[in-house]
């Protein structure tokens, strides 16, 4: 079975969830305004989890899909900082008892650096 196929199966328990998949690629979207779109896409063995536009590469398909779960659980959230309300940068936080704690971010380049930043908190629930 290909990790699509492992994602399609297990998202067969959360019927409220909408997704969008192609050969390469699936995409699970958020429930509500306050969450976030997770996706795996695999090109030539590599592995590459989205979380909106933060992402990280594996070779592992084990911990691919372990990511991809993460993002949709409620023990993950993502800080997304926008500027002229557009996401031009993204860190992966998770929970550590009642601390957030920052593990890694993804950034854009070019960016509006004379407009000013906001920071939003989004946050999937879709997997207790």
């Amino acid at each position: 079975m290909t990790a699509i196929q492992v994602i399609k199966e297990k998202l067969k328990k959360y019927p409220q969830i909408s997704y969008e998949e192609t050969e390469n690629n699936i995409s699970v979207f958020p429930v509500s305004d306050e969450g976030f779109t997770v996706s795996l896409e695999i090109n030539q063995g590599i592995y590459k989890v989205f979380y909106n536009g933060w992402h990280e590469d594996f070779e592992d398909e084990d911990k691919a899909l372990n990511c991809f779960a993460f993002g949709l659980s409620n023990e993950c959230r993502l800080k997304e900082f926008r500027r002229n309300n557009k996401p031009y940068k993204w860190t992966m936080e998770y929970k550590n008892g009642e601390d957030w704690i920052e593990d890694s971010t993804t950034g854009l380049l070019i960016f509006a650096v004379w407009q000013k930043q906001t920071i939003h908190y989004l946050q999937n629930d879709l997997i207790k």
